[in-house]
């Protein structure tokens, strides 16, 4: 849809078909060596038996039927029939290791693909849509797999019959089989035009796949907005336009690739007519120039030419598919290659671990001192959010950040938490710059609820129990108790067991957000960080989460962004953001007495509560 799809765009890919890549993709399915030389064994028997059969014909021919040795017809029956047994269990052996092959090399890329997206940084989720992530991992990472286990392996097959070809016709005569080799070159040159027209519609049509999945996704999570806008016309629309770009492409390659295959056909008719015409006129002593050859020979002579395109035809099939997977191969491997934003160097990598390998015991405790000093920070391709900006905060200290949006509340709680990296100055977590620790070492200790919770489909209990999945029962009740979710929680059909359906759509937001704190809770963070936490519930959730908030921030270190500022009395500072600056600094009565922008903030939301107290 225009709307939805035009503010984030997937990369443009129109390089020729790159071999490097493939070379990579390969690698998937080497990774399952043992049935990959399975299904190469299985595919060079069926060839040679392939190449085989017109050779026996030629004996039949010539031996029995036209030497009369009709004795010889029995053996040469069971030899045939040995040959068909040993094939069909060639193809049986090569369709069963293609299919686990194909299994495997899915497998492999969705790990792959899914580890990178454990590492990247916000910033890739901020500028990526999720409907271009999902078609990544599923239809193209399934086009794939598929291509690399069956054609790739095909082309094999089809390469091993076609040399094998080109030698037996070269070895029973070699002027008749340069008459049939010479239509070659001209299906070389035609199948480099073809590659360049299909390979970019392929290209278009995946692009629009990508654009189509993420419009989806978007329709389907704004269902209600939809209906409460009255949308439906509108995006049909939208989704009809899409689509139809789609099926544009679609079509234009589809007739591309249909032109394909008869073209090579019809070369290959006209080299088995060259073979066919040559060889009968030698064959009745009527063209000196290549000699005399027999029926037999010339039988299995227009058996190997014709055969010699079939496998031809084949391939051209296997390349233009090959122009459809090759913008589906560079959307997966950029994926996979996709630079984190944020990384630990080799030397914290070293002592500390990574996020898949962390080596615990070097870890040293947080305590929760914060500073920030003379930090700046700019999203790329964007204006400066934070200049110089200081900001000391000691252990168990809770902040508050107020301002209007886009003053730079948010960017700064998540510079603390490490999802960002500030361009300028650095921040310190216990007086060492945070980037000589590791990203877990502090994200493994801290605490965060955002504005909008996310549960995710699975129990009550299974989602407290989330960040530490070896919590017993009586821990994930204790959490729940804490944050005063037990109450609610009891009600429900099944307690703890009950299922909060997709992105726990079976709950409203203040009962969401109540299973998120205590998740958050159970695992004991040091740094605490709500932001928004409390701008989409009702007053009488936001009154338990107040109480929630004051008995869990204990002893802790927590940044509080605050819609609602009486949320944010008790804070020990409350630190007004304006235009990336700290512009007042205090405690509630403080910046009450002062009269500045927080007093007019907080007076003016007060009285608005206050009538509408009045009116409801």
């Amino acid at each position: 849809m225009e709307t939805i799809t035009s503010a984030i765009q997937e990369e443009e890919f129109d390089k020729k078909v790159d071999f490097s890549l493939w070379k990579r993709l390969i690698k998937y399915g080497l990774r399952s060596k043992k049935t990959v030389i399975l299904a190469i064994i299985a595919n060079v028997v069926v060839a040679a038996i392939d190449i085989a059969y017109p050779l026996l014909s030629r004996y039949a021919i010539d031996n029995i039927i036209a030497g009369g040795h009709t004795e010889r017809l029995i053996p040469f029956a069971l030899v045939y029939l040995a040959c068909i047994a040993v094939q069909a269990l060639g193809v049986m052996t090569f369709i069963k290791a293609c299919g686990k092959l194909e299994t495997n090399i899915a497998y492999d890329i969705r790990q792959d693909a899914f580890r990178k997206l454990q590492e990247l940084s916000f910033s890739y989720y901020d500028k990526t849509a999720v409907g271009y992530i999902m078609a990544r991992m599923v239809s193209d990472v399934g086009r794939l797999s598929e291509l690399i286990a069956w054609s790739i392996v095909d082309i094999l097959w089809s390469g091993c019959y076609v040399a094998g070809i080109a030698i037996m016709m070269l070895c029973l005569k070699w002027q008749l089989a340069l008459l049939v080799l010479i239509v070659l070159p001209p299906l070389a040159v035609i199948c480099v035009y073809f590659q360049k027209k299909i390979l970019r519609h392929y290209r278009d049509v995946r692009k629009q796949n990508s654009k189509i999945t993420g419009a989806l996704n978007e329709g389907i999570m704004g269902a209600v907005t939809t209906k409460t806008l009255v949308r439906e016309e509108k995006n049909t629309e939208e989704f009809r336009s899409e689509t139809g770009r789609m099926r544009k492409s679609a079509i234009k390659a589809a007739v591309l690739s249909a032109m394909f295959t008869p073209i090579v056909m019809c070369l290959g008719s006209i080299g088995t007519a060259l073979a066919l015409y040559s060889g009968g006129m030698s064959v009745a002593g009527l063209w000196i120039g290549i000699g005399t050859i027999t029926v037999g020979t010339l039988a299995s002579f227009i058996s190997y030419s014709s055969g010699l395109f079939d496998p031809i035809q084949q391939l051209a099939g296997i390349f233009a598919e090959m122009q459809s997977a090759q913008a589906s191969a560079e959307r997966v491997i950029t994926l996979v290659d996709t630079p984190c934003e944020i990384t630990d160097t080799d030397e914290v990598i070293a002592k500390y671990g990574t996020a898949f390998d962390p080596k615990r015991e070097n870890w040293e405790e947080i305590k929760g001192d914060v500073t920030f000093e003379d930090v700046g920070f700019r999203y790329k391709e964007g204006e400066k959010v934070l200049s110089h900006f200081d900001l000391e905060v000691k252990a168990g200290q809770t902040i508050a950040l107020v301002g209007e949006t886009g003053a730079g509340k948010s960017t700064i709680v998540n510079l603390v938490c490490r999802f960002y990296e500030p361009t300028e100055g650095r921040i310190l977590i216990d007086g060492v710059d945070y980037r000589e620790r590791s990203q877990l070492w502090l994200q493994d200790r801290l605490g965060y609820v955002l504005q909008q919770p996310h549960l995710f489909s699975g129990t009550i209990a299974e989602n407290i129990r989330y960040g530490r999945p070896d919590a017993t029962d009586e821990e994930v009740r204790a959490a729940a108790r804490l944050v005063h979710a037990e109450d609610f929680i009891l009600r429900q059909e099944k307690g703890y067991d009950t299922e909060v359906g997709e992105g726990g759509g079976r709950l409203s937001t203040g009962q969401k957000q109540l299973i998120s704190f205590a998740r958050v809770i159970l695992a004991d963070p040091r740094i605490f960080v709500l932001d928004e936490a409390t701008s989409s519930i009702d007053t009488e959730t936001e009154q338990l989460i107040q109480h929630a908030i004051t008995t869990v921030l204990e002893g802790r270190t927590s940044f509080i962004v605050a819609h609602r500022l009486s949320t944010i009395r008790s804070a020990d500072r409350i630190l007004v953001i304006r235009g990336g600056r700290i512009t007042e600094s205090g405690t509630h009565s403080e910046l009450l007495k002062k009269r500045g922008y927080y007093y007019d903030l907080y007076t003016t939301q007060f009285r608005k509560d206050a009538l509408s107290d009045i009116l409801n």
